[in-house]
């Protein structure tokens, strides 16, 4: 069985849950890894959706479109 979940809201969760914001969900970069997240108006990280970091751009990419990934509860 896996931990992966179908997303079809390309919102994140989190992000509007705790900012109040309602923005699109893109693939992310930081020291860990790709990462699934969030970005403000001014283009700033607002929040990481997903658990999982990703080895490359392109995985983090597959995962956002075929709904790979796995969402975070809490920030």
């Amino acid at each position: 069985m896996s931990n992966t979940t179908t997303h079809t809201n390309q919102t994140g969760m989190l992000a509007e849950f705790w900012c109040k914001k309602v923005l699109p969900l893109t693939v992310l970069k930081s020291a860990a890894g790709f990462y699934i997240g969030t970005l403000d108006e001014d283009g700033l990280p607002c929040s990481r959706e997903s658990n999982q970091y990703f080895a490359t751009e392109e995985k983090a990419q597959k995962a956002l479109t075929d709904g790979g990934w796995t969402q975070k509860q809490n920030p």
